[in-house]
């Protein structure tokens, strides 16, 4: 089990940080060597801990929206999904969330199983998800809050279109305009 700080978070910071910075420079196809050095660490701590870039970025990225963006518990599923929504608006308004961003979608593989780094991204978001059904809340999917709220400002970073202020809040009421108009027929099935 890792420490929660100390030695081990000092070389997690300092490595996120150098691919931040060589990103930022223009460098997306910077190699764990240059990585390492920018870092002042040794490579084989890279490769031993992330075992390639795509791991190192995706968990750059992930680490940074975690931090920026933490799905809060404010008693309301509303006050939640808003709360994080506009943390990921200030995260992907922010340059080097966006080049982040770009880069890690550059690098992604196809895969059967999102990879550990998704996963718990995911498992935050279904937690509260749970919290608000617990209260007797409608409640969406992952998915939709997927498809509603964070696609919507990822594909702005991607295609470069602005993000600007109140576009998570202007998301969020869609999502529930849509909940409470109940499912959608699905294509393809009679509709």
């Amino acid at each position: 089990m890792t420490r929660p700080g100390g030695r081990s978070a000092r070389v997690r910071d300092a490595v996120h940080d150098a691919v931040v910075e060589l990103l930022a420079a223009g460098e997306i196809d910077a190699a764990i060597p240059k990585i390492a050095e920018r870092a002042g660490v040794n490579p084989t701590s890279i490769y031993r801990r992330w075992g390639s870039r795509e791991a190192l970025l995706l968990d750059a990225a992930v680490t940074r929206l975690r931090s920026t963006s933490p799905i809060p518990d404010t008693g309301s599923l509303r006050g939640d999904l808003l709360g994080w929504a506009e943390g990921v608006e200030h995260a992907m308004r922010d340059r080097h969330g966006q080049i982040l961003l770009r880069a890690l979608v550059a690098t992604m593989g196809p895969a059967e199983q999102p990879v550990e780094y998704l996963r718990a991204r995911g498992e935050d978001l279904q937690a509260a998800l749970d919290r608000a059904e617990g209260r007797g809340e409608p409640v969406p999917t992952v998915d939709e809050v997927l498809d509603f709220v964070l696609a919507p400002l990822y594909l702005r970073v991607l295609f470069r279109r602005p993000i600007g202020p109140g576009t998570a809040a202007g998301l969020v009421d869609r999502l529930f305009t849509a909940l409470r108009a109940g499912p959608a027929p699905r294509a393809g099935r009679g509709g």
